[in-house]
This record gives C-alpha cells, sequence and structure tokens, in this order.
C-alpha cells in the first residue's frame, strides 16, 4: 500500500480534532436540512438520569430511583440478573457513593452539559431515521454515568447514552481498551454509535451465509444507514477510522480490493480469517501495516454505496432488507481500480 504524499493528503482529508462534531471529510457534497426531513413530527424525552442517581445515598433511596425508572432498571440495570431488589439497591449505593465515580460524573457533565444540543442532535437522528421508515417508535432517551460498565443500549422502549464512555481525553478515567479503540470514545462519536445502533433493527441478513462477503456487506449497510441518517457526520466519525487512514484508504482503494480477490476471500468461511479483516485490530498487516484494522467493513460500505448509486430508486429500507450480499456486490459493479 503507498502512503500518499502529504501535499495530497492535505486535499484528500481533513484532519480529525477531538472536538469535532459535524464536518467536512464526509462524502456528501452538502449538509443543508432537508425541508422534507424538517417536517417528519418527533418528540425527543430525554432525562439525565446521572443527576439523581447521584444524589443516592441508602437503599430506600436506590429503590426509589429503581421505582421511577423501571424500563431503565430492566433493561439497563439488569434487575432480573441480580436475586433480588435488595441486592441491586446496595449495588446502586456503592457506585453512587463512589468518590471516584462521582469525579467520573462531574467530568461527564462538563462533556455533556449542552443538553439543549444534545436533544437537538437526537432529534435530527430521529427525524431522519422515522423518514426512512415511517414506523420507526422514537425512544425515550436516559443519559447515565455506568461506571464504564456498557456505552450504550437501545430498543424500541428505551435509549441510554452512558457519557462516561464519550467523556474524551479530559475525563479522570477512561473505558480499558486498546489506544485505537479509546479515541472513538469521545463526545463527537456518541450520536453516530447511537446510529450504528438502531441500524440493527433493521438490517436483515440470511443467518447461514457465513462468508466473509456477507459480514462486509452487513457491515456496509450498517455504515451506509448511519450516513442515511447523519448525513452532515463525518465518514471519519461514522467508522471511527483517522482523517490520515481514511484518505490512505481511498487512495489505495483499487489495491485493497485487489488483495480480497487475489486472496480468495470473498467467500472464506474460516471466522479466524474473516475476524482478521472485519474484528478490532490496530491494523491489518496481511495487507499493510498502514491498512487500519475493521478494513472489510470499509470496503463493505463501498461497495453499498456504489449498489446504492447504481440502484437510486432502492429506498433505504429495502437496502436493509436484502439478504443477498452476492446480489449487492453483483449489482453494485464495483470494480476499483489499482493507482
Amino acid at each position: 500500500m503507498t502512503y500518499i504524499p502529504a501535499y495530497l493528503r492535505l486535499i484528500l482529508f481533513c484532519f480529525l480534532g477531538s472536538s469535532l462534531v459535524l464536518s467536512s471529510c464526509t462524502s456528501n457534497e452538502t449538509c443543508s436540512a432537508d425541508p422534507e426531513v424538517a417536517k417528519v413530527p418527533v418528540t425527543v424525552q430525554m432525562e439525565r438520569l446521572e443527576q439523581p442517581f447521584f444524589q443516592i445515598k441508602n437503599a430506600a433511596e436506590a429503590k426509589q430511583f429503581m421505582r421511577q425508572n423501571p424500563t431503565f432498571t430492566t433493561y439497563f440495570l439488569g434487575r432480573k440478573q441480580f436475586p433480588s431488589e435488595d441486592v441491586l439497591a446496595e449495588k446502586l449505593v456503592s457506585l453512587s457513593t463512589n468518590q471516584g465515580l462521582q469525579k467520573l460524573g462531574k467530568d461527564s457533565e462538563a462533556a455533556f452539559k449542552d443538553t439543549n444540543a444534545l436533544q437537538s442532535q437526537l432529534k435530527q437522528l430521529f427525524q431522519h431515521v422515522r423518514y426512512y421508515f415511517p414506523n420507526f417508535s422514537v425512544p425515550p432517551v436516559k443519559t447515565f454515568v455506568s461506571g464504564l460498565s456498557q456505552d450504550l443500549f437501545v430498543n424500541d422502549s428505551l435509549m441510554v447514552l452512558s457519557i462516561d464512555f464519550f467523556a474524551g481525553a479530559k475525563a479522570s478515567y477512561r473505558p480499558n481498551v486498546p489506544e485505537y479503540i479509546l479515541r472513538r470514545y469521545e463526545p463527537a462519536y456518541m450520536i453516530p454509535t447511537a446510529a450504528l445502533a438502531i441500524s440493527s433493527k433493521y438490517n436483515q441478513k440470511k443467518l447461514t451465509d457465513q462468508t466473509m462477503l456477507s459480514e462486509m456487506v452487513q457491515f456496509g449497510k450498517s455504515l451506509y444507514f448511519a450516513e442515511k441518517v447523519l448525513p452532515c457526520t463525518a465518514d471519519t466519525l461514522l467508522i471511527g477510522f483517522t482523517g490520515p487512514e481514511m484518505a490512505n484508504l481511498q487512495f489505495n482503494e483499487g489495491k485493497v480490493w485487489a488483495h480480497f480477490i487475489e486472496k480468495n476471500l470473498l467467500y472464506n468461511t474460516s471466522p479466524f480469517t474473516i475476524q482478521k479483516y472485519i474484528g478490532e485490530r490496530p491494523n491489518v498487516p496481511e495487507i499493510d501495516k498502514t491498512c487500519p484494522g475493521r478494513v472489510g467493513a470499509w470496503v463493505g460500505w463501498q461497495i453499498v454505496r456504489k449498489y446504492m448509486a447504481e440502484h437510486p430508486n432502492v429506498t433505504l429500507a429495502q437496502l436493509m432488507a436484502q439478504k443477498d450480499p452476492q446480489r449487492i456486490l453483483n449489482e453494485s459493479r464495483y470494480r476499483p481500480r489499482r493507482k
């Protein structure tokens, strides 16, 4: 893989700063609001649960917190995993009164102190999802400080955003993950992560197809979904690559694709091999040491983009319902050339 000269990198990519929320480095030509999407009725019910949580001082107050938030208690706190309400209540007290977690809570609230801005971002996300999927049920949203136990949860009844995961480099505690994953736990990545989570509700797959191509296209559909419901968000934020990594992949797209073809990887069913190209890794040295992990997901995204460009009448809902990755590949006419 040939690295891009400095002058060309300046043209092809913008540097991703930690404060970037909506930026360039995106495939969309314009970020102007779609007036039709703006008409979609959506009400965002958002509650900052970290605030009452840190007011808990004893088991009685913990039980009151659980009774006031039954859905949150069931799904996010995992009530059924505890032998009794008393056990969960004591667990909550130990967390809410922990000085380290209290410090992390303050750091997290500082990173997400603008509730109105967060609510506005969520409204735009939900409007886009409902625009493409009119039956989408907008879940109540809760922010929380989980103690770095779970970054995000979403189903039809609830969305929980663990702001401590996404508080960023200034937080007193960070998720215990490698640096190449940790860099995605910044404020700017929280809404894209939520969009990708929502995509799983609609992203259908033929369960008996366990090929590399199937996994690539499945991830590609999720990323395409995210770019459609977050049309002004940088590609770097959607997939979690740095600006240089993205530019390098774009420049070497033909060589990356040639690797998959020449190594007969598309129909490989070995979980170990698939994980090399789809799973979390700092890089993929099988292609090149500069090639980022999860490159297979990125290639799948380009295949899906090409398919949708070739089929402008296919709706997002129809794409997400399509279970045949071979059909998507064939009809995409995806053939990037080496440079």
